[in-house]
């Protein structure tokens, strides 16, 4: 179904006859990498850049596959992204959650849009900002419904500030993003929404900075806050550490050292997180 609605969406677009252009104006690595629910932004954090390095009256189409391994998880991650004007983005993902240690799967189909409101990423004082909506569902409630969620779909809402700062660090160009989201999710979606007790929207925080090393090589740091509803284990924050290398405005790598804390009564999940991109 996914592969049915980015082929639709592939022919709209082209249809509009906005030219691809390899060499735009927008600067290296000022696309970001793709988040592993499919929104442009860090590993873990959707920014409000817009994916792709498509300029005004251009579109830009981008695939990306993760793998995320901790002590007693796996996930992988495989999605695509179509930018237009650099002002609006739409994303479909595919996320497959390995339980390692107590066998079986879990997985969801995320769909996203984000949309530029204002401001710019470089040559503005007023940081690039956007909003995003993610629609969530899983793909097996059993676990979910077992642990407690209420249900087996849910909409995420997030806004998103990005700014790049130059010559912030030892003459290097520093990133930093701010994201305010509004979720019902219990591990991003991945064991279902909301609770039997409680459906309510919980606020939460997330925060990106990003050292470029040169001009394609970032230095990063990543804090996502996420809610604690599920009453059977305890639901922690994630973090990562990253290195983002743009090696081109077509193909970029992400390696990161992940902690995810307690997942479903599994403690101090630790590891390693590798992203593949490329971009037409």
């Amino acid at each position: 179904m996914l592969q049915k609605i980015l082929i639709l969406c592939l022919c709209v677009v082209a249809g509009i006859h906005h030219p691809v252009i390899a060499d735009t104006s927008k600067v290296i690595a000022t696309a970001g990498a793709t988040t592993i629910e499919g929104a442009a932004g860090g590993g873990i954090v959707p920014w409000a850049v817009i994916n792709g390095y498509a300029s005004t009256e251009q579109w830009s189409a981008t695939a990306m596959s993760t793998l995320v391994t901790v002590d007693d998880f796996t996930l992988q991650a495989v999605g695509a992204s179509l930018s237009v004007d650099n002002r609006f983005e739409v994303s479909l993902t595919k996320q497959t959650f390995d339980l390692d240690t107590m066998g079986g799967k879990l997985g969801q189909d995320i769909i996203g849009i984000k949309y530029k409101l204002a401001g710019e990423l470089l040559y503005t004082s007023l940081p690039q900002i956007s909003v995003g909506l993610q629609y969530k569902r899983v793909d097996d409630f059993t676990i979910p419904n077992a642990v407690g969620a209420r249900n087996d779909w849910g909409l995420d809402a997030y806004l998103a500030a990005s700014k790049v700062y130059f010559d912030a660090i030892a003459g290097r160009n520093l990133v930093t993003n701010l994201t305010l989201r509004a979720t019902k999710a219990n591990q991003t979606g991945l064991l279902g929404f909301g609770t039997t007790t409680n459906n309510d929207y919980h606020l939460q925080t997330e925060v990106s900075v990003a050292l470029l090393l040169t001009d394609n090589i970032a230095l990063g740091y990543e804090y996502k806050q996420k809610p604690n509803q599920l009453s059977f284990a305890k639901e922690d924050d994630w973090q990562d550490i990253f290195m983002a290398w743009f090696i081109n405005k077509h193909l970029s790598l992400v390696g990161a050292y992940a902690n995810l804390g307690s997942i479903a009564g599994f403690e101090r999940q630790k590891g390693w997180y590798l992203s593949i991109e490329g971009t037409l």
